[in-house]
Order: C-alpha cells, then structure tokens, then sequence
C-alpha cells in the first residue's frame, strides 16, 4: 500500500505541477489584456482632451467669429463709394492694423484707410512691434472709386484681416467676400 500511496503522492503532483504552467499564463494574459485595455483608454482620454472642446479650452479661446464680429456697409458720397468695416472685438482680443486688406477687380480705386479709434503698439510674440486695435469697436474707412469715373455694379470686393487674443492665440487671417455698388463722382 505505501508503494500506491508514494505513487498516487507522485501523480498527483505531477498533475499539480502540469496545471500551474497553463494557470499562470492565464493570469499573466488575463494581466496583460487589463493593462492594455487601461492603457489604450488613457491613450484615448489624453487624445480626447487635445482635440476636445471641453469648457475649460473654450472659456480661454473663443472661435473667432465670438472673439471678433465684423460687418461691413457701405454709403453713396459726392466722393465714391465710402465702405465701413466695422469691427466689435471681444476684450482681451485684438485686430492688427497692418492685416487689414481690400482685393477688387482692376479698374476700381479705394484711398487708404482712416479708423475711428487710434492703435496701440504692442510687442507680438508673432510679428514683433506692431500696431493694433484692443478697443470695443473700431470702424476702417475708404473711398472706392472707378478709374474711369462711372458707376459700377455688384463690385466683388474681399476684406481680409487677422486678430488674435492677448492669451496666446493667433487666429488665422480671415476673408470676408462681398460686392458693393460704386457711385459715380459728383
């Protein structure tokens, strides 16, 4: 009987000893598929919160048509065609004097443009030294003439400016499309 004991002993160790390879590696994956599910979950959280728009990220950069609302009109004068563009920027926002542009078709004049407020200067991390535009409403003005002095029809016009805001984002430079009717010159 002791030799069936020492043996049945022996077997059964040898099963004991067969089973715990495989409940290992079963642990060991059963690890691994954890860890790298949590893994690709943070992975996910960090990409959500980079390209996300929580509250946080919208609180210190506005989209730029909320930092900056531009509208433009335009006014028959003995002159031209006098065409305002007035801008209502959103404090800690500003408008740089030097992006504002005008593009028309050739055959049309527009004198340089007069502002309604003075701008500061200040030292862009972007573009060094320049003037702006900080304050709540500005208004650009020009005349816009024919070089043959007549009247002209649905005129297209595109205003381009940029702004950015004073916590560290320049917007990129923005376009604005319309056209515009030209007075004759009395």
């Amino acid at each position: 009987m002791s030799i069936e004991t020492s043996e049945s002993k022996s077997i059964i160790m040898n099963k004991q000893s067969t089973k715990k390879p495989y409940l290992l590696a079963i642990k060991v994956t059963a690890l691994m598929t954890t860890l790298s599910m949590t893994s690709v979950a943070t992975q996910a959280a960090g990409l959500g919160e980079l390209f996300s728009n929580n509250s946080a990220q919208q609180s210190k950069f506005l989209p730029v048509d909320k930092a900056f609302q531009v509208t433009s009109s335009t006014k028959a004068t003995t002159k031209g065609t006098q065409l305002s563009i007035a801008f209502d920027i959103t404090p800690g926002h500003y408008v740089y004097k030097d992006k504002l542009t005008l593009s028309f078709p050739k055959g049309i004049n527009a004198t340089p443009f007069t502002f309604s407020q003075s701008p500061v200067s200040i030292d862009d991390p972007t573009f060094g030294k320049v003037p702006v535009f900080t304050q709540k409403t500005v208004v650009a003005t020009t005349i816009m003439t024919t070089k043959n002095g007549k009247a002209a029809k649905n005129v297209p016009v595109v205003i381009g400016w940029q702004g950015c805001a004073q916590a560290g984002l320049c917007y990129p430079p923005e376009k604005i499309k319309t056209t515009l009717n030209i007075a004759v010159k009395r």
